[in-house]
């Protein structure tokens, strides 16, 4: 029931379309990892053409994010959505028809960062709909588009076993095209709609270290969870010599993990604060990737994976319960910087694993790394925490709440962090 009430609380509507064009958006945003084990085999690629290859649509996420971001600000989320989708469907039909090497795989994944751009355009739809109080909850579900990841791992290998990766691309245009409908039938922008801003006003934003915090954080949470739901169909096919179909059935379960529990982050941070569930999310994402760092049986991977999945999706939402009280009214412009940070953390991830399996021969040294730069963000958040948050934009607060049974009057210490 609290969970209706918070979601007819803003426009529902809205808070549907942004969900749905997130979920479709970001199943074509990522599809070349699940058809990574395809393509290079067509190709002959190595580890690092393959991590290359699959992190390159997460660069072109990033670079697009905050132009989207700003656009957002200057003419609405619906019709920055609109644009957004038309311009989705040009790499699905190049992918379609004209990508034979590798170069052209590159040049198409590129383009694919419009449906990576998306981010910028449905949290700030939803967003500008619903109160303070259920910021966190309402982030969550429109994030929880991120679920497309699971379509694409679980649909794109067993359509290319049948018809061909380059026919999985134009396949992928009709949900792309079904979606842009729904969003223009029932997509509504909130009569909070800021008035548009120059340039360098958004670029301002960047002058405060608050912005660049959640950027290192989000880069983390979001980029691990986007970098592996792109990276383990390889890691699976590779490490485990499992079969493509049964590597993206693997990689299907553990982003499902990431995909559903972002809304639990966010309902979380709305309960016990945003800094405190993501310090607890951080260590467990930490101790979750160095186990998987030591490579140990397949089912103990899958499972330390799963639940690190998990962990980074929580915390993608308990990051944005906290950037709209930070910066409630350049939602838009802020969201593409963060969400552009995150999508360069997921570009540089999937690099890095290649990378480091060339040069060390395993996949461990890569799960290593991120398993320390998880820890090292948790150490960071607890400075800027304690040295500027907590007496600065989150300050205590105090809630009286009235027990009407009793006719007595409870008082609550809710804390803002």
């Amino acid at each position: 029931m609290k969970l209706l009430r918070a979601i007819k609380s803003g426009h529902p509507g809205s808070l549907f379309s942004a969900f749905l064009y997130f979920d479709i958006s970001f199943m074509v945003w990522v599809i070349l990892g699940p058809l990574a084990v395809y393509i290079s085999q067509d190709l002959t690629l190595t580890a690092a053409q393959k991590g290359l290859m699959v992190a390159i649509p997460l660069l072109g996420g990033a670079l697009l994010r905050i132009p989207m971001g700003i656009l957002t600000d200057w003419i609405g989320p619906k019709k920055a959505g609109i644009l957004g989708m038309v311009m989705t469907l040009v790499p699905l039909i190049w992918g379609w028809q004209f990508a034979q090497s590798f170069t052209h795989v590159l040049m198409m994944g590129l383009l694919l960062g419009v449906a990576g751009a998306s981010f910028a355009v449905a949290l700030p739809l939803a967003s500008r709909w619903y109160p303070a109080e259920h910021q966190g909850i309402a982030m969550g579900i429109a994030g929880a588009g991120n679920s497309g990841t699971v379509l694409a791992a679980l649909l794109a290998p067993r359509l290319a076993e049948s018809m061909g990766w380059h026919n999985v691309m134009g396949l992928a245009t009709l949900p792309v095209l079904i979606t842009l409908a729904a969003f223009v039938l029932m997509a509504k922008d909130s009569l909070e709609q800021p008035q548009p801003k120059p340039l360098q006003e958004h670029l301002k934003i960047l002058k405060g270290p608050d912005v660049w915090w959640f950027n290192c954080f989000y880069g983390i949470t979001f980029g691990g969870f986007v970098g592996l739901a792109s990276f383990l169909v390889i890691f699976f096919a590779d490490q485990y010599g499992l079969a493509r179909v049964a590597a993206g059935n693997f990689t299907a379960a553990c982003v499902f993990a990431g995909s559903f529990f972002r809304p639990v982050g966010g309902y979380l941070a709305d309960r016990f604060g945003g800094v405190k569930v993501l310090s607890i999310l951080y260590g467990l994402v930490s101790l979750c990737l160095l186990g998987v760092s030591t490579l140990p049986s397949l089912a103990i991977t899958t499972l330390l994976l799963f639940l690190g999945m998990l962990c980074l999706g929580m915390g993608n939402g308990s990051i944005f319960q906290l950037v709209p009280q930070r910066y409630r009214s350049e939602i838009g412009a802020v969201t593409g910087i963060v969400g552009a940070a995150g999508g360069l953390g997921g570009f540089i991830l999937p690099t890095m694993w290649g990378l480091l399996k060339d040069l060390t021969g395993s996949y461990g040294a890569g799960f290593f790394a991120f398993g320390l730069a998880s820890l090292t963000a948790l150490t960071l958040l607890q400075a800027v925490y304690h040295l500027s948050w907590q007496t600065s934009w989150l300050p205590r607060r105090l809630e009286v709440v009235q027990v009407e049974a009793a006719g007595r009057v409870r008082m609550e210490v809710v804390f803002g962090g």
